[in-house]
């Protein structure tokens, strides 16, 4: 995977908020990986959710540090830094990968609950 892997262009699967909303209800629901900063996730962030800023998320992927089979959805502010993110995350074997639609602005705006709890 070569460098290009890391610009925020182009297009991945993406899930809408109302269906992750759904999901995150669900018994064994998705795995949310944040790939917003500390600071971004701090200020707010989807309750589960599991902070791996973009920067992060190679060397968590090569320490094993993202279970496999699970379904994984990537979330920044806008769905920019997670469109790489979910790149990446296929190109690991991760091929349930996608991205919430809008971010973490999409969210926010349709009303979902956010936690500053880590």
């Amino acid at each position: 995977m070569g460098f290009f892997w890391w610009l925020p262009f182009g297009s991945v699967p993406e899930i809408s908020v109302g269906a992750l909303a759904k999901a995150v209800k669900e018994k064994k629901g998705p795995l949310i990986v944040d790939v917003r900063s500390p600071s971004e996730f701090g200020s707010g962030h989807i309750q589960g959710a599991k902070s791996l800023s973009i920067g992060q998320l190679k060397g968590a992927l090569a320490a094993g540090e993202i279970p496999s089979g699970q379904a994984i959805v990537a979330i920044c502010l806008s769905a920019h830094r997670s469109i790489p993110a979910v790149r990446l995350l296929r190109a690991n074997g991760f091929e349930n990968a996608v991205q919430l639609a809008g971010g973490m602005m999409a969210w926010k705006r349709a009303g979902m609950p956010v936690t500053t709890k880590r």
